[in-house]
């Protein structure tokens, strides 16, 4: 029944975002009694934390996976940009903005878990980057890595950057294209443009 519950609720998560989707809504859809829900989860936030721990899980696996098969480290991070965005929206009722307004603590751990996933995914692409004469020999790989995930962390907050005033779209391609013209080589830069006028980046 746990495992229904989180199944079931997840989706309408997804769908209507956490602080909109109600344990109401939860206990009609599965066609139980709200007492049985609380019986397995005693508060909503109980709920949410562990739907959200679930689907950060599945987010990070592909991340990764885009990670291990992409043909270059600059192609990658567009590719990275992507898969995020399935994922990112700007509406109030997005899952992302109610984890963010309503359940910080639970937002700033699963931010604390990202680094730790993806940081040395993250920081072999750097160096393979390097070998490649994309990226500039004289990069310090451990600033780097977590200046991009502070950037990447400072464009989705929403106190920071208000989603009526910023798309998080534009929001991520002027921050891939920042992130990268400071640390492409000459090589690096000439492949960048390549690539942005053959994808219309």
């Amino acid at each position: 029944m746990r495992e229904n519950i989180v199944q079931k609720a997840l989706t309408l998560f997804l769908r209507y975002g956490f602080k909109t989707a109600t344990m109401d809504d939860i206990a009609q859809e599965m066609g139980v009694s709200k007492k049985t829900i609380y019986n397995h989860f005693p508060t909503k936030e109980n709920l949410v934390r562990e739907c959200a721990q679930g689907h950060f899980q599945v987010i990070m696996e592909e991340m990764i996976r885009v990670t291990k098969h992409s043909k270059d480290p600059i192609i990658e991070l567009y590719q990275l940009k992507k898969e995020a965005l399935k994922h990112l929206s700007g509406e109030k009722n997005s899952p992302h903005y109610q984890l963010q307004k309503y359940y910080p603590s639970i937002h700033n751990h699963l931010k604390e878990m990202e680094f730790d996933v993806l940081g040395s995914f993250f920081a072999k692409s750097i160096l393979k980057g390097i070998q490649m004469g994309l990226f500039r020999q004289s990069i310090d790989v451990n600033f780097v890595t977590r200046i991009f995930f502070n950037g990447v962390r400072g464009i989705t907050d929403i106190g920071l950057f208000p989603p009526q005033q910023y798309k998080i779209d534009q929001l991520m391609v002027a921050f891939s294209e920042y992130h990268l013209r400071a640390i492409c080589s000459a090589e690096g830069t000439e492949k960048l443009e390549h690539y942005k006028k053959e994808m219309n980046l």
